[in-house]
This record gives structure tokens, C-alpha cells and sequence, in this order.
């Protein structure tokens, strides 16, 4: 058991309130009416026309290509500095991911490589990662794309509630996928949404997460038949989950000041160690802290993080890179050496501990052992 663990869920009486208030009705524990009020409250929180949820992030973005029609082999451009399920859910609708590399103040695809492997081969598609819980350089991803008539899906699994320039990612490209997943802003435990700001995207999603029925009505309060006029999954999120994302999201703002406040900590407690680089956001650029990543110069990261775990402190790498899974190492004979940002970054990286309730105590805890090391 970790004294200080990566992460908690902060949560409060209103969402267990609203859970129970699901189950104890007796029905609508699918298709019930919080579906689409946690779908119009992402939409006026992020000023976006259209939402869809999802039971996954991973689900959102499967559905949301397949409804952009991301054909057979197609090639999409992905970043391989992200959790798996970005490069995954490209092979998903059989096209090809296509890995560019990062650039090193965002920690985003890096849009002069993206314009360089552009020119290289066919891109159909383009999905940049909001990594952390700031903004990539979206601005300069969006123009290239535009000029060459791709299509951006962004990937803003990690930044809800972060801006770029006083506009919140996800409102930047053609679509954008939220998650839910325990460790990110807010959670539902699993869940995750689409956004979009095109009427026909957003019928196609609807048919998508469910079975390709076109719901007239609640399918499972009507003794109608329903007609089937796609191919589409079983990607519906729970009643009593959609209910707790409305609670959580009443509270982002102060779960995201709560984040703050820790990360302005551990900021000032490693101001003055040479090998650490901070994560701090520069001009423009927001910052929710989703995550609380330190950059560790000089080869100690992995000696950092050992320290850490015989304190019993919780660390971990976000994140090794997909290319070099085992799994896509086998599939496209990558080598290592394709992306050197990339590699040495995920050589460099490691995550703190960071909650929004974090006690004092345990933020002190955890700076005190990594000053502990570096003065060692």
C-alpha cells in the first residue's frame, strides 16, 4: 500500500446523492434523462454546439472516427507520446497511425514534423494530444491542416478545462474526445464524450454508440420497434454514470484550483534543483494539472523514482511510447531511434502525486524526498 498514492478521486456527498437518486427510482438506469443533461452541460461549459457520451474515451474516439468515415488505410497522424488507445482506435477502423514526433516545450505533436511527414506520405487525418493538462500548439496544427484539407480530431482526454489563447481545447478542430477515466479531471469512474460542432457528426455518433438504431424514443421504455439503419455499437454510458458526471462537473472549476494549488507547491519546493524542469504553462497557455510531470535531467529519473517507491511514494512514466510497445514493434518493425524527442523524453519523465484534496502533509512529503535525493 502507497503512503502517498498517484492519485485520488476527489468526490463529495452531491455525487452520491445524485447516484442514488438513479438507482433508488427504480428505472431509466440506461437511456435515462441525465444522458443528455450531462451532454448539454458539456456543451455550454465548453461552448461547443453538440455532445456525445460515451462508456470510454477510447469508445468516443473509435465512434468519432467512424463517423468522420476515416476509411481503410488511411493514413492518421498520432503522436506516439500518448496512452495506447490513441494509436489503437486508428487501427480500429483498419486505417494506419502514422507517429510523429514531439516537440519538447508542450510536449505535443510538433507541427513542423507534422508538415514534414505531410509532405513525406498521405495523411487523411490528424488527432494532437492535449498532454497533461495544457494545450499543444493546436493553433499551428489546425493551420496546416486547413491548408491541406485534413481533418484534426483532437484528443483532449487530459485537458478539460484548460484554454489556449482564452479558447478551450477541444473547440479547435473538426472534433474532440473527453475522458472520464479515474485519473483525469473529472472522473466517472470510466466514461467519455464527444465534441463537435457538426449536426451530421453528431446524428452519426448517436447511431454509433447504439447499435445503429435510429432512437425516435427511449428504446427501452417503448413497445415500438426501432429501425437499424447503420452498423453501431453497444458504447452507452450508464444513467447513475452520467448522473455523477453532472455532479463533477458543477464542480471543475474548484477541482482545477485545487489542482493548482498543489502544483504551485511542488513548483516552489523544486525552484532551485538544476535537474528537475517544472511543468509551467508559458504565454497563452492554460494549465489544469491533470497531471504533475517533472522533466529529471542528467539520467536520475529512474534512480529518482526507486528513492520514491522505498519512501513509499507512488511515481509513474506518462509516457513510454506506443511505437515501441511490443505490440506495434511486431506490427511495423519500428526499432527505436524514429522519434528521438519522443524516446528521450519518456526517458526523462516522471509523474508526482497529485490530487486536488492533497494534504499538506503529503505534499510536503513528497517534495522533502525529492529534494532528499537531489541533495544525496
Amino acid at each position: 500500500m502507497w503512503k502517498v498514492p498517484l492519485f485520488k478521486i476527489y468526490s463529495d456527498r452531491n455525487d452520491q446523492d445524485s447516484i442514488s437518486h438513479v438507482i433508488k427510482r427504480g428505472r431509466d438506469w440506461a437511456v435515462g434523462p441525465e444522458i443528455k443533461e450531462f451532454e448539454d452541460n458539456i456543451t455550454r461549459f465548453t461552448g461547443t454546439k453538440h455532445c456525445v457520451v460515451f462508456n470510454s474515451g477510447t469508445s468516443a474516439l473509435h465512434a468519432t472516427l467512424l463517423s468522420h468515415k476515416v476509411k481503410q488505410g488511411s493514413g492518421v497522424a498520432v503522436p506516439s507520446f500518448s496512452f495506447i488507445s490513441t494509436a489503437n482506435s486508428v487501427l480500429f477502423v483498419n486505417a494506419r497511425p502514422v507517429f510523429v514526433d514531439i516537440e519538447k516545450e508542450k510536449l505535443g505533436m510538433d507541427p513542423e514534423k507534422l508538415e514534414h511527414t505531410i509532405k513525406k506520405q498521405k495523411i487523411n487525418a490528424i488527432i494532437p494530444v492535449h498532454y497533461a493538462g495544457q494545450s499543444c500548439k493546436i493553433d499551428e496544427i489546425v493551420d496546416i491542416a486547413k491548408r491541406k484539407k485534413i481533418l484534426v480530431i483532437e484528443d483532449a482526454a487530459e485537458s478539460l478545462g484548460t484554454t489556449y489563447k482564452k479558447k478551450m481545447t477541444g473547440t479547435f478542430g473538426d472534433s474532440a474526445i473527453l475522458s472520464f477515466a479515474p485519473n483525469k479531471v473529472i472522473t466517472t469512474g470510466e466514461g467519455g464524450a464527444v465534441l463537435t460542432n457538426s449536426r451530421e457528426i453528431y446524428q452519426r455518433l448517436l447511431l454509433v454508440r447504439s447499435h445503429g438504431r435510429d432512437d425516435v424514443t427511449n428504446y427501452f421504455a417503448s413497445s415500438g420497434q426501432a429501425d437499424y439503419v447503420s452498423l453501431g455499437y453497444n458504447f452507452r454510458m450508464p444513467s447513475a454514470i452520467a448522473a455523477l458526471g453532472i455532479s463533477q462537473l458543477k464542480k471543475i472549476r474548484k477541482i482545477i484550483n485545487m489542482r493548482r494549488r498543489v502544483a504551485a507547491f511542488y513548483n516552489k519546493q523544486f525552484s532551485g534543483i538544476e535537474d528537475i524542469v517544472t511543468p509551467k504553462p508559458g504565454k497563452n497557455f492554460d494549465h489544469v494539472y491533470q497531471l504533475y510531470s517533472i522533466i529529471i535531467k542528467n539520467g536520475k529519473r529512474d534512480e529518482l523514482a526507486r528513492h520514491l517507491g522505498k519512501a513509499g511514494i507512488m511515481s509513474k512514466v506518462y509516457f513510454q511510447p506506443i511505437h515501441l510497445t511490443r505490440f506495434y514493434k511486431k506490427l511495423y518493425g519500428f526499432k527505436g531511434g524514429e522519434l528521438p524527442v519522443t524516446e528521450q523524453t519518456s526517458k526523462e519523465i516522471l509523474t508526482l502525486p497529485l490530487y486536488p484534496h492533497m494534504s499538506k502533509r503529503d505534499m510536503s512529503f513528497v517534495a522533502s524526498e525529492v529534494r532528499k535525493f537531489f541533495e544525496k
